[in-house]
């Protein structure tokens, strides 16, 4: 799943590439994809594009009048109010969408609703664009068109972005918890932008184990936790911001120490990574670096040796 490092960069990208340009049109392949009917998506048509922005795992496309131009100063920053009198594309990409640019289109054809991959199309004035595309059976990439972002639910009840909490501040957010710390992580109403793979990370990066319950934590662990989260974070913006869409992907798998490492020596001790399997997840850590060298328990694996 696209998250904050990777979303941060296709904004990036788009306020490089796509920005003045005017919206020709957007055609709809995965009705189910489209979450607002008011305005209509046909609304999207004729408006210039002024920005690009990111809030937690969502990418927000700014678009302004027919004939628009904000200046910079109008760029959309995570705790913006709203969209004014503008539209704004809204997406999330779940687990398996992503964005491809196109320079060109090989066809005019507008898009049929069916099982292509590509969900929904937006054609530039340039002749150029992007697909949002969802790959597997399970669809669940999300497109909103509206006026306000914080009239997504899901955008309304997101915590603060983690890169701009102090350690105080994300002591308290996590004091305020009680369970397992990768649990914690990856709830986006707590912290926004974590996801799985980050969260794996950050982890291991802190030295703690996934099953850490956050009141057990001393004040030397939330220190480090502050520190990993902050290090992995920026370092993963850093490596992808100026990447083109279609690279990202390879980016961030390349930049991963555990995360999808199953089997795999540890960068650090060269302990093996293990993993735990769940029903539609898996978390990977280093038992020497994260839980005293003891592996996890991993229910589904006994499950299947019984």
């Amino acid at each position: 799943m696209p998250e904050l490092p990777e979303v941060e960069a296709l904004a990036a990208f788009l306020r490089e590439r796509a920005v003045g340009r005017t919206v020709s049109r957007v055609e709809v392949s995965a009705i189910s994809a489209l979450k607002t009917f008011d305005p209509p998506v046909s609304a999207a048509a004729g408006r210039t594009i002024t920005d690009a922005g990111r809030r937690g795992k969502f990418l927000e496309i700014m678009l302004g009048g027919a004939a628009d131009a904000d200046p910079p100063s109008a760029r959309l920053t995570p705790d913006r109010a709203g969209a004014g009198d503008g539209l704004m594309l809204v997406t999330h990409l779940a687990r398996a969408g992503w964005l491809h640019y196109r320079e060109s289109f090989t066809s005019a054809t507008p898009l049929k609703p069916g099982k292509s991959p590509i969900a929904l199309r937006v054609r530039l004035d340039d002749g150029s664009g992007f697909d949002l595309t969802e790959a597997g059976t399970q669809k669940k990439l999300a497109v909103y068109l509206v006026k306000d972002p914080q009239s997504v639910p899901q955008i309304a009840t997101l915590g603060p972005e983690p890169l701009g909490l102090t350690l105080d501040e994300f002591s308290a957010l996590v004091r305020k918890q009680s369970g397992q710390i990768k649990g914690v992580l990856r709830n986006q109403q707590i912290i926004a932008g974590v996801g799985n793979a980050y969260s794996d990370e950050i982890l291991h990066v802190a030295r703690l184990s996934p099953y850490a319950l956050t009141g057990k934590l001393t004040d030397e662990q939330l220190k480090a936790l502050y520190d990993a989260m902050l290090g992995t974070l920026t370092d993963a913006v850093n490596r992808s911001v100026g990447q083109k869409a279609a690279t990202l992907k390879g980016e961030k798998k390349g930049g991963l120490r555990v995360h999808g490492r199953t089997g795999q020596p540890c960068p650090i001790c060269g302990d093996t990574v293990r993993e735990v399997s769940f029903a539609d997840s898996s978390l990977q850590y280093c038992p020497t670096c994260q839980t005293g060298g003891k592996p996890l328990a991993d229910r589904r694996l006994s499950k299947l040796l019984r």
